[in-house]
């Protein structure tokens, strides 16, 4: 009852009014899943590769009827009455029709289409849940959400450097009540900023956007906005940074003879090199309730987050993105060499749903965090909410509390909760790889 028996795809549009690509997998049992894949802006180097047609009069060349073809005329014959129930083949047989090391023939958003939209029609011809699905009977945790209620960076021209600032409800009794913090407290940053005569208009990931002084008039900010929404600061909510500081690199200067790369603060006027860097953030750890901190050094200043990692590691969750990116080989090197101890996962980084499970599981079992994640450019599409779920992860981004397509994430996460009822868990601070 789960074999298919036709393989659909087109061209949609994501919140940034960019096209992606929507899969259709229909069973011969009637059954049918549908995925839609996002899209990241602050991309690390060493992700998989999204096609798109580069057809300069269409979509400014962000079109992805490529990616189209290729599901419609390479992968769907190749799958048709393949047991969509059986994921990892699915996804070995899609990975060798690529036969890329980036899936960059087919298209890494072509590919993960498919293969979620796989699991989503097994899940729904065994009439469960997508998180019940993959997680089985353990499937109970909720996450605790990190909220990006600030952005910067390429999230939003002229703001911060830094490009998230977001808060984790770490101290409420459970997922709807961590939601209604989020939202309580990103009312409270709207009215913050108003008052102080900002901007209010919004970034990518649903965050104010106002130009301030400095990156550390963004904390103080969001400081104001926890209390002002009736919270204390490092008890019932604390702050996650991700600085996406692989965008501040400064390709012009040469590494020191250390091998210390050099960092621009283009809204400080300064520049500081790698191991001045970890210093910064140390003394923002030290005085501010940060306890998660993503992409603070670059994708490849492997000796900084080793640093890092030796200087602040088991006070702060450091998690790695662009250093990673959800892919098991850069993960194991992390492992290894001390770097960080914790990973975002994004599932169009590494392309399909069994290697993203198998990156979950290798930072589980050696003791690493596991953070599941959105992209700036998303979808109604809330996958990643049972996702977490299934995974056990504990902590989940998907911006703000604000536009539809990273509400439909946290909505989803409700339903979950209702459906679960009792037997739900929220784990609050212990979710964090290192708790103060």
């Amino acid at each position: 009852m789960t074999s298919i028996e036709l393989i659909d795809a087109h061209e949609i549009l994501d919140s940034r009014g960019n096209p992606t690509i929507e899969v259709v997998v229909v069973l011969d049992s009637g059954a049918t899943g549908r995925a839609a894949v996002p899209s990241g802006a602050s991309t690390g180097a060493h992700e998989a590769v999204e096609l798109r047609d580069d057809e300069p009069a269409r979509y400014g060349g962000k079109g992805v009827r490529r990616a189209v073809v290729n599901v419609l005329e390479v992968i769907g014959p190749a799958l048709m009455d393949q047991d969509a129930a059986d994921q990892a083949a699915i996804d070995e047989l899609l990975i060798d029709l690529d036969g890329t090391p980036d899936k960059g023939r087919l298209g890494a958003n072509a590919i993960l289409g498919v293969s979620l939209a796989c699991a989503h029609a097994a899940a729904a011809a065994y009439g469960l849940p997508l998180y019940r699905y993959l997680g089985g009977v353990a499937a109970r945790t909720l996450p605790v959400p990190m909220f990006n209620i600030l952005n910067g960076g390429k999230h939003a021209a002229d703001s911060t450097d830094f490009q998230e600032f977001m808060v984790m409800p770490v101290g409420a009794p459970s997922w709807s009540e961590a939601l209604r913090a989020g939202a309580e407290i990103f009312a409270a940053l709207r009215t913050e900023l108003h008052g102080a005569g900002h901007s209010t208009g919004q970034g990518d990931e649903g965050g104010f956007a106002p130009s301030l002084a400095s990156n550390e008039a963004a904390i103080e900010v969001v400081l104001r906005a926890i209390e002002r929404a009736g919270y204390h600061p490092g008890e019932d909510v604390v702050i996650a940074l991700d600085p996406a500081v692989t965008e501040l690199v400064d390709l012009d200067a040469p590494a020191t003879g250390e091998g210390e790369l050099t960092y621009r603060l283009a809204k400080e006027g300064r520049t500081l090199v790698t191991s001045e860097l970890v210093d910064f953030w140390a003394d923002w750890i030290d005085r501010y309730p940060i306890l998660s901190l993503e992409d603070g050094l670059a994708e490849d200043d492997w000796l900084g987050w080793r640093m890092l990692t030796e200087r602040v590691g088991d006070r702060c969750q450091l998690v790695g993105d662009d250093l990673f990116v959800t892919n098991p080989e850069r993960l194991g090197r992390g492992i290894a060499e001390g770097a960080g101890n914790a990973v975002l996962i994004k599932l169009n980084q590494i392309g399909t749903l069994s290697e993203t499970l198998d990156t979950v599981g290798l930072a589980q079992r050696n003791g690493f965090g596991a953070v599941i994640s959105h992209r700036s450019g998303e979808t109604e599409d809330t996958t990643i909410a049972d996702l977490a779920v299934a995974t056990g992860t504990g902590q989940i981004k998907s911006g703000a509390p604000s536009r539809s397509e990273r509400v439909a994430k946290y909505n989803r996460l409700l339903r979950i909760e209702a459906e679960l009822d009792r037997f739900a868990t929220y784990p609050g601070r212990a979710a964090l790889v290192t708790s103060r």
